[in-house]
């Protein structure tokens, strides 16, 4: 495998890095493949920890069989997902990553050693709804393949409550209510470093009196006392904060506090689109679409996967690996169960 940095010309005056990989050995062109990154800040490795950085291992494995990769920061993020310019990131609207990928797939295809009638789109999460929408939005540009990694299927303001407030309650649901009674100790999960993760890394982010009721304040008093324990309900005290401080997170002109949540002006411009689903029926049908999604992601629930492969059926878009022509292109990877408690983003 050969890399080539490269530097992404993304209009206005704006420049993010990105890099080319290519096989070493054999003649060209060859087949190519977009990496595009879902939602907050994402390095162009996909940066997830120490040893999981998941675009750089997707490129090696596909350069080595013979695909050329494209991967980039996104606009303001530098290595290790570092926000390296917050006016700009700030800025951020659902508009810009889309155009991004547009740009950097027209990068992709002018590569010498690209074949610019074989390219493919891999997408995770937003990604993946980007991908979907540029497959949709150009019709004049046949992609061979579109690769959805758990995307966003729903309408996003369903899946920003779900993030909010759905994922959050559920987990307190199942792996937090020790005692089977709707409730559970704020000791306890004061050590709990997913459920911390879900609320800005300090329980005293949400359950703080800048939530001006009743609920929240007696709250706040008991996280800041820890030597007096309080089991919280789940439905009727935990679910409220977390719908008021999705409610404050479209507050704000600007993006003050990466572990409070999404910039404002970001959330505000995909509040109102269209789910997936519903740009579906202008994908090409010779395009070939594969679903790759994890039974246990908490990020976006494999139900709605399963949505997704029902509205191609319905669609009749065809699958080249059934000889029933009225399945999908679709397929399904699957991991541990919820009842297993491995709560990471796969």
């Amino acid at each position: 495998m050969k890399n080539r940095n490269l530097t992404l010309d993304l209009d206005n005056g704006i420049f993010t890095n990105a890099q080319l990989s290519y096989p070493a050995i054999g003649k060209g062109p060859n087949p190519a493949v977009l990496l595009v990154p879902g939602g907050g800040p994402a390095d162009m490795n996909y940066t997830a920890g120490e040893n999981a950085k998941l675009f750089w291992q997707i490129g090696q494995f596909l350069s080595e069989r013979g695909f050329v990769v494209l991967k980039y920061d996104k606009r303001g993020i530098g290595e290790n997902n570092t926000i390296i310019n917050n006016n700009l990131w700030g800025k951020l609207t659902y508009n810009d990553p889309k155009q991004d990928a547009k740009k950097a797939v027209n990068v992709l295809m002018q590569q010498p050693e690209v074949n610019s009638t074989k390219i493919s789109l891999i997408g995770h999460s937003e990604g993946g709804e980007i991908v979907t929408r540029l497959a949709a939005d150009n019709p004049t540009t046949k992609f061979d393949n579109i690769i959805l990694m758990a995307p966003r299927i729903e309408n996003p303001r369903d899946q920003i409550y779900y993030g909010f407030v759905g994922f959050p309650v559920e987990y307190a649901k199942i792996v937090l209510d020790k005692n089977h009674n709707g409730s559970f100790s704020l000791q306890e999960v004061l050590q709990d470093q997913i459920f911390q993760s879900m609320v800005g890394g300090n329980t005293s982010l949400i359950l703080s009196p800048t939530i001006t009721d009743n609920t929240s304040t007696e709250l706040s008093k008991s996280v800041s006392n820890i030597s007096k324990d309080r089991y919280v309900n789940i439905l009727t005290e935990f679910k409220p904060v977390l719908e008021k401080r999705m409610e404050k997170s479209f507050e704000g002109t600007k993006y003050e506090n990466p572990m409070a949540g999404p910039c404002p002006i970001y959330l505000g411009s995909i509040v109102n689109l269209s789910s997936t689903l519903s740009i579906l029926d202008n994908v090409s049908s010779s395009t070939d679409i594969l679903i790759l999604h994890g039974q246990n992601d908490p990020g976006s629930r494999v139900q709605l996967a399963f949505l997704l492969e029902q509205k191609l059926s319905e669609l009749n878009h065809p699958d080249p690996h059934s000889d029933n022509l009225s399945r999908p292109r679709t397929s399904f990877l699957s991991f541990k169960s919820m009842d297993n408690r491995k709560w990471t983003h796969t």
